[in-house]
């Protein structure tokens, strides 16, 4: 095992990102050098000011990878194409799966000593009575909704199959929440169109919430006590979204949302959404993948990490609340 006083880099992918910017600044407090993997010659937001090295490279284009993982001793890839609709579903496959095998493979040829591959919940299976599902919950591609879910099931079956080369260590984020989601995230959005008053009714459904922050403490945990070929699931609270919505409610001291609705109403409107997409352009305001995976309750369970890891397990309230200070900081929110 390395140590963080080696001077040779660890590289980032998707350091731009929600999730990865984090683990970027995890990383930089420890004294780590860092490497950003970056699409573009400018420095995206989530890096600026920040001590890192970018070195400009495409998961779509394997020959700029061998630049990226050149001389490093780690490898965090926390970069996905994360949509839930896309006009061409290809393109999250070129990125998701495609991607992942050219930089694990460029990252064994450069002798990478260590790797953690950014997974989801989403690849998990569920259990069939609601209970919290765990890394060994049953699971085939045909329980996958969607091809942002498909992607990365079959993206966490390459990083299985090329995990021992590496001392690869494999986590699934649930649900992370707080500040820097600038794009924003799926849920991320949910919480701005809160924040809006664009969200007059909830369904029957539920997340696993946890701080941003505690998913960032645990890649480098992953990194430094994980089993090779392992896979830990990063989370904290299964809450349901109506309890979800009255946590923003109090922490932005917004409306309480007490209408509940059924399925099918949103699945209507995102049908209808969704067909609009496709026939004139644009994305649709609510995607089908996202009503029918609200169908189930995503509870997990992560003892595993808990017990393996020392997972952190901060206040699910207060990371909320940054993530409202941001969004209504960087003008999400109406005035």
């Amino acid at each position: 095992m390395v140590t963080v006083a080696d001077s040779r880099p660890v590289l980032v992918t998707g350091g731009s990102g929600f999730v990865g910017a984090h683990v970027v600044r995890a990383l930089l407090a420890r004294g780590d050098r860092v490497r950003c993997l970056v699409r573009g010659a400018s420095l995206p937001e989530n890096l600026a000011g920040l001590r890192v090295e970018c070195c400009v490279g495409d998961l779509r284009a394997p020959a700029t990878l061998a630049t990226a993982v050149a001389g490093c001793r780690e490898l965090y890839h926390c970069a996905a194409d994360y949509r839930l609709w896309s006009r061409d579903p290809d393109d999250l496959y070129r990125v998701n799966v495609d991607g992942t095998r050219s930089l694990l493979e460029a990252a064994i040829a450069a002798g990478v000593e260590r790797a953690v591959y950014t997974s989801s919940v989403g690849a998990l299976g569920l259990e069939p009575d609601g209970r919290p599902a765990t890394e060994t919950t049953p699971v085939t591609i045909g329980r996958m909704i969607g091809h942002y879910k498909r992607s990365k099931f079959l993206a966490e079956r390459v990083a299985e199959e090329l995990a021992e080369p590496l001392g690869l260590v494999i986590v699934c984020p649930s649900t992370p929440v707080g500040e820097l989601d600038r794009k924003p995230t799926p849920t991320g959005q949910m919480i701005v169109d809160y924040l809006n008053r664009k969200i007059p009714a909830y369904v029957d459904t539920g997340l696993n919430l946890i701080d941003v922050r505690d998913v960032a403490a645990g890649h480098l945990l992953a990194a430094e006590r994980g089993r090779t070929g392992e896979k830990y699931i990063l989370g904290h609270r299964n809450l349901t979204l109506r309890a979800i919505l009255d946590l923003l409610a109090l922490t932005s001291g917004g409306l309480r949302v007490r209408m509940r609705i059924p399925h099918a109403l949103p699945l209507l409107f995102a049908a209808i959404e969704s067909a609009r997409a496709r026939l004139f352009g644009g994305e649709p305001r609510v995607s089908l993948e996202s009503v029918r995976m609200s169908r189930y309750r995503m509870f997990f369970d992560s003892e595993k990490a808990l017990r393996e890891l020392g997972l952190p397990q901060s206040s699910v309230e207060a990371a909320l609340e940054r993530a409202v200070v941001f969004f209504r900081d960087h003008g999400y929110v109406r005035r």
